[in-house]
């Protein structure tokens, strides 16, 4: 699985807090609406130490909290994190990781110590090059 790093060209403001891998990674997004729990598979694809972005066919709305697992690359066991729905573009969501309690904050400092042993981030290339 290749792994790039997405940074801010020079001339578009630096928005986030930490750079983005591009990744391809399955996931199971778990929600728990009020009747019973449901499971739907999914893909993620961008991914931070603060978020990452998935597509998955559910209908989740704005601000709901759900529960995203995955198996970061180079991870043998799968992370489980709570997160809010932050945006959506179709199928298309960014997810916002919640660090509310100890596991919350176990799960993304796991993610974290994967994401630092990837390496230095590099710069992406300029619009129009591949």
């Amino acid at each position: 699985m290749g792994i790039g790093v997405v940074l801010p060209q020079n001339d578009y403001p630096a928005l986030r807090r930490w750079p983005r891998y591009k990744v391809d990674v399955p996931v199971r997004v778990i929600t728990q609406p009020p009747a019973r729990v449901a499971v739907v598979d999914g893909r993620g694809r961008e991914l931070n130490c603060g978020g990452m972005a998935v597509f998955v066919g559910a209908e989740l709305r704005i601000h709901q909290q759900i529960a995203v697992e995955f198996t970061p690359p180079y991870l043998s066991q799968p992370i489980r994190v709570r997160c809010f729905v932050r945006n959506r573009s179709g199928y298309f969501f960014g997810l916002e990781f919640i660090t509310e309690n100890d596991n919350d904050y176990a799960a993304v400092a796991q993610l974290e110590s994967v994401l630092k042993s990837i390496g230095i981030p590099v710069e992406a290339p300029e619009v129009g090059q591949a």
